[in-house]
């Protein structure tokens, strides 16, 4: 029996392995079997293949689906993380990571102490507007 490019698995399996070897034996016989006895195992055959494939298309639709669902979380989460890291950053080093982006350079390797923007170091000033007494 020829093999076709469509898998199918369990009863559906059997059931175009019947319809196939059916129709080759009405296309080998000699007896004039009916061209419209042929023509319903072709529709139940191409029926079933259809239906399967209905079936996988839809079952790889869902598993894209949970995919797309999954790389908009994280891309949302990278944009909040690329927000936060941009407030963070001081001038020069935005203009430096701009700088690399158009040259297409590499960073610089990491160093043991990132320093911080100096809004970060200062601490909360007091509250009063002179002196105390």
């Amino acid at each position: 029996m020829r093999e076709w490019g469509v898998r199918v698995q369990g009863h559906d399996e059997m059931a175009v392995k019947l319809l196939f070897w059916e129709l080759e034996q009405h296309l080998k016989s000699s007896s004039g079997a009916s061209v419209v006895a042929i023509d319903n195992k072709i529709e139940q055959a191409m029926d079933l293949v259809k239906s399967h494939l209905m079936y996988a298309v839809r079952e790889e639709v869902e598993v894209l689906k949970e995919q797309i669902k999954e790389l908009i979380e994280r891309n949302s989460q990278l944009e909040q993380e690329n927000t936060l890291l941009k407030t963070l950053a001081s001038p020069e080093q935005m203009a430096q990571f701009q700088a690399q982006v158009q040259t297409g350079s590499p960073p610089p390797p990491a160093t043991a102490h990132t320093p911080r923007p100096p809004s970060a170091l200062a601490q909360p000033a007091s509250h009063s507007s002179g002196p105390s007494a």
